[in-house]
């Protein structure tokens, strides 16, 4: 079985790599909050004045190069562990100014390299910090582009503005899929404005599905509340567990990555809270009972923590390494930590021919999943004990 078990990596080892040029079997898509990345100039009616040189930061054309070459780093490194050399076909970003400072971040060489190109709409926050999405065309074909308001719900926010909710319609692997961004407001005025975004993310996911129920729908962005928190547990209904996603439901993947890992992107306090979530449609989920390999689906998750976005020294040790921190310019990139997600599809007709394999996998892995599990220590203390109960019985043998 082991060897059937390798044979099936071998497979779609070469499936990666022969194909590369035409289409890939995993899809990577990212989220990574910019953390204000602004340009030098003042935008008529923005408050972006503490980001001008004669600003609170003296924001200089200095800061702005390295601000640049620093987060394309970043972001060309997003998901190359799995996916070398390729990375992220689809990336939501969040705290960017305008139209300008998407050219020049997609004109630094790392992302160039790979022709990297951006979707945004002017958005009405008052800071003048926006949404948008990077991709590489090759991955990702782009269909339409809208941007849809927050919509206060009480009189007394009529005024408020903030950032809306970025859609990207367009075909991933062929396939219609929908990515929504969204940078929920602030935990400055409480919870309720949060909620009111989750409940009409909601309803934007339901009103794009009702339109074509077979487009996938893909939500991301800085929620500015963890998964367990009500605007995304409840009003959102983006749920832990795969096999209790309903259809009107969501699935967070991020909910066990804070919960049970203690993992987080984003540290206050000394304490780690995960607001950066992406988070999936049901039809992009493989439940028990009802696998489809011939579709995009959901395989992984992975917060970004590449060793350079840590300090490695002084009083925030161990945190993100920002732009700036108590007014000091540290030559950093975010607060926020990037993460991604990976989707599976099988290339065409090998889902009927691997499906021996990857029953295989079910049964002894207890994965669908295409690649083996990292053994766990307990795993291994199972398995070393009885290799030493068969050499005991052949020692008794003799």
């Amino acid at each position: 079985m082991k060897r059937h078990f390798f044979a099936l990596l071998a497979v779609l080892a070469l499936c990666l790599t022969v194909s590369a040029q035409k289409k890939f079997s995993v899809y990577a898509v990212g989220f990574y909050n910019q953390e204000n990345l602004f340009d030098t100039c003042h935008d008529v009616g923005k408050n972006d004045y503490q980001f001008l040189p004669n600003g609170s930061y003296h924001w200089n054309g200095l800061k702005y190069g390295h601000k640049l070459h620093n987060m394309s780093r970043a972001l060309t490194d997003m998901a190359t562990t799995t996916l070398p050399g390729v990375g992220c076909a689809v990336i939501g970003l969040s705290e960017v100014e305008n139209n300008k400072v998407l050219t020049d971040l997609c004109a630094q060489p790392a992302l160039k390299a790979r022709n990297y190109q951006f979707c945004h709409v002017e958005g009405p926050d008052h800071r003048g910090i926006d949404c948008a999405v990077i991709y590489q065309p090759s991955l990702f074909t782009v269909k339409d582009v809208k941007l849809y308001p927050y919509v206060p719900t009480e009189k007394q926010d009529a005024k408020f503005r903030t950032r809306g909710y970025l859609a990207v319609s367009g075909l991933l692997a062929g396939e219609h899929v929908v990515v929504i961004v969204a940078h929920l407001p602030s935990r400055f005025g409480g919870s309720y404005s949060r909620e009111v975004g989750g409940a009409q993310i909601k309803a934007l996911k339901e009103r794009i599905q009702k339109k074509n129920p077979n487009c996938k729908v893909i939500v991301m962005g800085d929620m500015n509340d963890d998964p367990t928190n009500k605007s995304m547990y409840e009003a959102l209904s983006a749920k832990e567990d795969i096999e209790k996603v309903g259809k009107n439901d969501m699935f967070n993947p991020w909910y066990n990555v804070l919960v049970k890992q203690g993992q987080g992107t984003l540290m206050y306090q000394g304490a780690w809270n995960l607001f950066d979530q992406i988070i999936l449609s049901p039809n992009l989920l493989n439940k028990k009972g009802h696998r489809d390999g011939s579709t995009l689906k959901y395989w992984k998750c992975e917060i970004q923590r590449m060793p350079y976005l840590f300090q490695t020294e002084g009083k925030y040790k161990g945190g993100t390494k920002r732009t700036t921190a108590g007014g000091v310019w540290l030559d950093g990139y975010s607060d926020h930590l990037p993460t991604a997600i990976y989707l599976l599809i099988l290339l065409g007709g090998l889902a009927i021919l691997l499906y021996p394999f990857t029953h295989w996998m079910h049964e002894n892995e207890g994965t669908w999943n295409p690649w083996p599990r990292v053994e766990t220590e307990k795993q291994k203390r199972k398995r070393l004990i009885k290799e030493q109960e068969r050499q005991e019985k052949k020692n008794k043998k003799k």
